[in-house]
């Protein structure tokens, strides 16, 4: 049952690194040279852009060759570092492991993006909110979820 369970967080962050790439190659192709689009008037749209920036442009002030170079060796350095906290967390609860699962796939679905392109694609677009992709979306969801986990009151021995 166990190895079931980590073929399916596996799986999980696998897919989700595909429907990044699949989302990002889809708004490329029918966004990138058009107006956006509105999914809800003046609240949601879609809009290409290509983030060669980091998280919220932290390294606006960097030069574009050492930018680029920081972004993908912090990422490059992240991919591993999650895999092996999440071998050493392979016995905490799934709900961690689904967390670390989405901070894996945010963090390659960006990283291959920054290596074979040289920037991010970003088109989810809500009003007062930098744009952002699935793989953003993953990485703030792995952040919730893990934030939850922590929070959450831990079964005692007496109780268990």
């Amino acid at each position: 049952m166990r190895k079931m369970h980590v073929i399916a967080l596996i799986a999980t962050a696998v897919g989700l690194v595909g429907c990044d790439h699949a989302t990002k190659h889809a708004a490329q192709s029918e966004l990138r040279h058009d107006e956006p689009v509105s999914l809800v008037a003046g609240v949601l749209d879609l809009r290409y852009a290509e983030n060669r920036d980091f998280a919220f442009s932290a390294l606006r002030e960097v030069p574009d060759g050492i930018k680029r170079a920081l972004a993908v060796g912090f990422a490059g350095l992240a991919l591993p570092l999650l895999a092996v906290f999440w071998y050493v967390r392979r016995a905490a609860p799934w709900p961690e492991q689904l967390a670390i699962a989405l901070f894996l796939a945010g963090d390659a679905g960006n990283l291959l993006d920054r290596v074979f392109r040289g920037y991010v694609i970003d088109f989810i677009h809500i009003r007062y909110w930098p744009i952002f992709n699935v793989a953003d979306m993953c990485l703030v969801a792995g952040a919730l979820l893990f934030l939850w986990t922590g929070a959450r009151p831990r079964a005692t021995s007496s109780e268990a």
